[in-house]
């Protein structure tokens, strides 16, 4: 095994979290930095048009091309699970909506670690330092940070008139998702820069490409951490990986970060001997840290996507159907960087309340002048357009865990999607708002047919039964390395992110939130990266 040399702090995963890391602890001139990502650069063309990410998920140069166990509450389907595998991690291939979530959503972290520095006022600097909003600086955004937030550059009058009928129906039109309460109906702003992807390893690995205490990797894969069982306990020492057909050991004098995300991460853990001891014994693996929450308190959002026909309006399936349309469409972004083709998956959203006894808003919708069906597959040869609702504060938990101890083998991913009646109950719920939605005045001229799930769904129990059929997942995981106090013995790591039981180590990703946020996962992500780098800076200093 060949050394790859010593570094003051080693991380794992080039991802939405790695590539702010590498950023922050590399300013402070001497601080050597080793970024170790499994995928390679990204310099994929598909990578950075908007529309792109068709190209990118289920492609093994972008994806680490994951599927779920079948799951029972689907009606025993099996489901991609998309994650990159790439410069920027999840950021060079997702949705790219800005969000941050609810207020309530760190106040809950807050209480659930016993730590206020992770409720809403404080964390919201942490929002804002990192941010170059388009509307400038304000009370509640940032401008002159790295991640560029910018409105869409399209229109669609279908869109604009499910927003008037939400507003109908009493979700009212909003301006800002992002000022703590994100209840309301308004397009998503957008990671991109003049209608181009916005990704974390543009924002914050490009600029310092010059730093000559930053260390690169790229198509390494690591194989387990290093820890060494001292008189004080177990320390993360550093790192295995190979890459190009070499094994290779890294040293790390400081700390050892696992940025590898929510199912990354829970894998290299049980892998190096940290995990569920019972499990790992079934793998033959030692068990150096007893520690049963690793792998375990999955959450995720799953988009319950309803498909409306519609007539005399534009849709993308009309206008993408012939190569007029198409070449029309390319033509357009090439000289403007504007519609479809800079299209995010879903362009409008909302945020609303399943029943008036939520505290809150928990249902948000993503709306697309366009229909399928399933990810992949074409569009379909009628105007339509779907209205995808999720749960965001979902009840059921799954797991991930160890298939093999061959950490080339993917883990087994179990979501348990509607494996608890009050997620069934929420879904039965949202659909019927949906249907009070699309059955408002403003889409009336459009004479919106259900096509999916079938208006033969009625019942209760029989819209839950539909939420299985049409549900999926949209690519939100996070919990499976939960935080926590030292009292939860599921918690993994601590306030701080250090891995309970074992020194000089820390998990910065999704991984570590106990509860899922009430919106998209990335953007909370850099968040957590951008708190971790000025915990990790502050005990260096």
């Amino acid at each position: 095994m060949e050394s790859a040399g010593q570094y003051d702090y080693i991380i794992v995963g080039a991802g939405t979290a790695g590539c702010l890391l590498a950023n922050r602890l590399t300013r402070k001139k001497g601080t050597t930095v080793l970024l170790i990502e499994a995928g390679g650069k990204d310099d994929y063309l598909w990578i950075h048009i908007p529309v792109g990410y068709l190209h990118c998920i289920g492609n093994p140069r972008t994806d680490w091309l994951y599927q779920t166990e079948a799951n029972a509450g689907l009606h025993g389907r099996a489901l991609i699970y998309p994650r990159g595998k790439v410069m920027g991690g999840s950021s060079s291939i997702n949705g790219m909506i800005y969000m941050r979530g609810q207020s309530g959503d760190y106040d809950r972290w807050a209480e659930a670690t016993g730590d206020a520095s992770w409720a809403w006022d404080q964390v919201l600097p942490l929002f804002m330092k990192t941010e170059n909003h388009h509307g400038g600086a304000g009370p509640a955004h940032g401008s002159g940070g790295e991640w560029r937030v910018e409105k869409q550059r399209l229109s669609w009058q279908i869109l604009d008139a499910f927003r008037d009928a939400a507003d109908q129906v009493g979700i009212r039109k909003v301006d800002d998702f992002n000022g703590g309460d994100n209840a309301g109906c308004a397009y998503f702003e957008v990671n991109q820069k003049r209608g181009i992807r916005w990704n974390t390893a543009k924002a914050f690995l490009k600029p310092i490409a010059a730093r000559e205490n930053l260390t690169i990797m790229t198509g390494c894969h690591v194989e387990r951490l290093i820890i060494e069982q001292t008189a004080q306990g177990p320390v993360c020492r550093g790192v295995e990986f190979t890459g190009g057909g070499r094994a290779f050991r890294a040293d790390a004098k400081l700390e050892t970060l696992l940025a590898a995300g929510a199912i990354g991460s829970p894998q290299i853990l049980q892998l190096s001997g940290v995990g569920p001891a019972g499990a790992l014994h079934q793998h033959g693996i030692v068990p150096l840290v007893d520690a049963p929450g690793v792998g375990e308190n999955l959450q995720d959002h799953l988009q319950l996507r309803m498909v409306y026909k519609v007539s005399n309006a534009k849709t993308l399936n009309t206008s993408a159907a012939s190569w007029f349309g198409k070449m029309k469409i390319g033509l357009e972004y090439a000289m403007l960087q504007s519609g479809p083709m800079s299209m995010a998956p879903s362009q409008l959203g909302a945020f609303a309340k399943s029943d008036p006894g939520q505290a809150s808003a928990n249902l948000q919708y993503h709306v697309q002048p366009l229909s399928l069906e399933k990810f992949g597959d074409p569009l379909h040869p009628f105007p339509a357009f779907t209205a995808s609702v999720c749960n965001l504060r979902p009840t059921s938990r799954g797991h991930v865990r160890l298939a093999s101890k061959d950490s080339y083998t993917a883990p087994k991913i179990t979501p348990n999607y509607l494996s608890t009646a009050e997620d069934r109950k929420i879904a039965a719920a949202a659909l019927t708002l949906t249907r009070q939605i699309v059955a408002a005045p403003a889409l009336a001229k459009y004479a919106p047919q259900e096509y999916k799930p079938g208006i033969h769904y009625r019942t209760e129990d029989e819209l839950a039964e539909a939420a299985g059929h049409i549900g999926t997942t949209i690519f939100h995981p996070v919990g499976t390395c939960k935080m926590g106090r030292s009292s939860d013995p599921t918690a993994v790591v601590d306030s701080q992110l250090r891995v309970i039981g074992v020194a000089g180590l820390r998990v910065v990703d999704a991984s570590v939130m106990p509860n899922i946020i009430s919106g998209n996962t990335n953007s909370p992500t850099l968040m957590i990266a951008e708190k971790a780098a000025q915990l990790i800076l502050a005990v260096a200093h």
